[in-house]
């Protein structure tokens, strides 16, 4: 049986000047966001403040993780001229802090590390000043891949664990959840980028695990993690076992800050690049 979405869970639709001008420039500049295809509850939120989610390398996935609402389909001819749209909406949208994600490419070489590349440096030609958190796929582990993102220098390189280790391979079957670990370690261990990772919450693990896998993320030096509520997206995804109450992830937040991290966003709405430029 569906369980009830509760109240403080659920986001008012908001419709302003501002809103519908950043749909302007993205539509303009024929930009994806994760706030549209993954059906984020604070895209409102965001939009009202002048700022999106941009996702990159074409709106469908070449995995099929069961809690996303991205479709997996065949993948799209990638955009090479999509960097430099990224960069034009970013000043227009007169961004400080500009968030990048993308569908995950396996099909292309690399894994499309070169495309994330490719944003940055286009944004640094246009509005250097401009500060860049990246959230990316595994690349299957490919440290050429990751090497060519070291090298574009980011200031934050993001890649979620997003579920705990006994529920990895339910949620994300093509992934690997030692593999995102050793990631993650990896941009640690070869640059003086900051790394962050993100968590769901309410398919069905409990305190424990969740503990588990923060002290995972703390031993692979992470600097920064989410935690937010699952929210399933349709009765095709997978369906949530527990809704997390607001006391609930105040004690998990309080879990956060105990293992070390104090830099942290906790709470039943966050998202992995909700209120990023604040939490960076």
């Amino acid at each position: 049986m569906q369980k009830r979405l509760p109240d403080y869970l659920k986001r008012q639709i908001i419709d302003t000047e501002k809103t519908r001008n950043v749909r302007r420039i993205l539509k303009e500049n024929c930009l994806n966001t994760v706030c549209e295809n993954a059906r984020c509850p604070n895209k409102n939120e965001c939009y009202t403040c002048n700022t999106a989610t941009f996702l990159i390398m074409g709106n469908v996935c070449t995995r099929n993780c069961r809690y996303c609402n991205i479709s997996c389909q065949k993948p799209e001819k990638l955009d090479l001229n999509e960097p430099l749209h990224i960069a034009r909406a970013v000043k227009e949208l007169g961004l400080k802090y500009a968030v990048i994600t993308s569908v995950t490419r396996d099909d292309l070489e690399n894994g499309g590390a070169e495309h994330f590349a490719n944003c940055i440096y286009e944004i640094r030609k246009l509005t250097p000043e401009v500060k860049v958190e990246i959230l990316t796929p595994d690349f299957k582990g490919n440290n050429d891949a990751l090497d060519v993102i070291i090298k574009a220098a980011p200031e934050v390189f993001n890649h979620n664990i997003e579920t705990v280790k006994s529920f990895f391979k339910t949620a994300r079957p093509q992934g690997n959840y030692s593999l995102s670990l050793e990631v993650l370690q990896y941009v640690k261990d070869n640059s003086s980028i900051i790394t962050k990772s993100g968590l769901m919450v309410g398919l069905g693990e409990d305190f424990e695990q969740i503990e588990e896998t923060l002290l995972d993320l703390k031993s692979a030096g992470v600097d920064i993690v989410t935690i937010g509520q699952y929210i399933q997206p349709s009765k095709a995804h997978l369906e949530v076992a527990k809704y997390y109450t607001p006391q609930e992830f105040d004690n998990l937040d309080k879990l956060a800050l105990k293992i070390g991290f104090a830099h942290r966003q906790v709470g039943p709405l966050v998202r992995s690049s909700y209120r990023a430029a604040e939490l960076a």
